[in-house]
């Protein structure tokens, strides 16, 4: 059974979680290029190998969280979070830079949404949509609460101690993530995209033993979560840099990118209050709809201060949704039984794409400046609205017979 009290503690981990690890390359990168004299594009192939990481070690941990739950796992990746940003704290020398963000790349796989979304399903099932989504709203505050905070620390002390304070924060997580019980959901349930028979146990199946349409439906999620962790990627590395390219000030920048958090936050409370009579397909469409349109007024900043706010306020609260379908898509998909591996084989390809995204954009930014940035972003977008649609299309006709195992009783 799914606990308030452990909601609100994985909630509260994730926020520091994402906020010291994931979204530390948007406030650092070019702070911790400067301080050692190196070129930014070494700080950014860090990120790509924590990201690479992620990829390497994600159906390992996916299977983990299975077998044995998230505590284990978890509570070890907020302890290698705060390694982590210690060596890159003190790392004089680019190899220990890089292996510092290969720790934090095991860190992240382990203790980011993938992994506490695989541990909700293996404690509440199918019934894991409600608390998927309430944790979300947590995660969702970690650049606007984090940016900032890190700024502020940076200024005052300088990057190396802003870098130790993270890893403080990141051992704030450990009794957080050490209180996850071990307790396991019924009877694994399968998919009901092709039988009515929920108990169905898929637990002994692999991508080849699914049928053509769960196959289909399930490649097409893969497709849709690697152009999003793509610009993902891109984003928390660059868009504060690219606001300041398209003529806003640092301040400015930084605070028109914190209202992404916003966004995030406000978009996952709607669609926990509102979002449970909504199928996660048709959420998934409407949100990948919403966020090339939103690239779009990004090329207005320059000029009104507001399409810029308004640029980061709807890319947050399209991704807000789109975090929680990552989540519930899977779930309505396959069942919850082992989630975590189909899941974790499903995300490989997004995390390896999505090593390459910011060096890739740091290019793109160099020889097409920040609008050559926002055009090729609007073009991935429009792909996964096109595989969005894909996807709705086939789950459509089970929409009345999968629905109800997705509301959160």
């Amino acid at each position: 059974m799914i606990t308030r009290a452990l909601v609100i503690k994985l909630g509260l981990g994730q926020l520091i979680s994402w906020g010291t690890a994931y979204y530390l390359i948007g406030n650092f990168g070019t702070l911790i290029a400067q301080h050692h004299g190196w070129s930014s594009s070494v700080v950014y192939a860090g990120f790509s190998l924590s990201l690479l990481t992620m990829a390497v070690i994600s159906p390992f941990c996916g299977r983990m969280i299975d077998r044995h739950g998230g505590r284990i796992i978890m509570t070890l990746g907020s302890c290698l979070n705060a390694l982590g940003c210690l060596i890159l704290a003190f790392a004089d020398h680019q190899i220990m830079h890089f292996i510092g963000w290969i720790i934090l790349g095991l860190a992240m796989r382990a203790t980011l949404y993938d992994a506490a979304f695989a541990t909700l399903a293996r404690i509440g099932g199918r019934d894991a949509r409600r608390a998927m989504g309430q944790i979300t709203l947590f995660g969702g505050l970690a650049s606007t609460v984090f940016w900032p905070l890190g700024h502020l620390i940076q200024s005052e002390f300088g990057i190396s101690i802003a870098l130790v304070a993270y890893a403080g924060f990141a051992l704030l997580t450990v009794p957080m993530y050490a209180a996850i019980p071990d307790a396991r959901h019924g009877k694994p349930s399968g998919t009901t995209l092709n039988s009515t028979d929920n108990t169905n146990d898929t637990s002994n199946a692999d991508d080849h033993g699914l049928p053509t349409h769960q196959r289909l439906c399930g490649f097409l999620y893969a497709v849709i979560v690697t152009l999003l962790n793509v610009v993902n990627a891109a984003m928390s590395a660059h868009m504060i840099a690219i606001l300041i390219g398209l003529g806003l000030t640092t301040a400015a920048a930084i605070n028109a990118a914190s209202l992404r958090g916003i966004g995030q936050s406000a978009a996952r409370a709607a669609e926990i209050l509102f979002g449970k009579r909504i199928a996660p397909a048709s959420l998934t469409l409407f949100a990948t709809a919403v966020l090339p349109l939103c690239f779009v007024l990004a090329f207005w900043g320059d000029r009104f201060a507001i399409a810029a706010m308004t640029f980061t306020l709807l890319y947050g609260v399209a991704n807000g949704v789109l975090t929680i379908t990552r989540g519930t898509l899977p779930l309505m998909i396959f069942g919850n039984a082992r989630y975590g591996h189909q899941v974790g084989r499903l995300l490989v390809p997004g995390f390896i794409l999505s090593a390459l995204a910011p060096s890739l954009y740091e290019r793109a930014i160099a020889h097409w400046g920040p609008t050559g940035a926002l055009w090729l972003s609007i073009s991935l977008l429009a792909c996964a609205c096109g595989a969005a649609m894909w996807l709705y299309l086939l789950l459509r006709p089970q929409r009345s017979e999968t629905r109800p195992a997705l509301i959160a009783r």
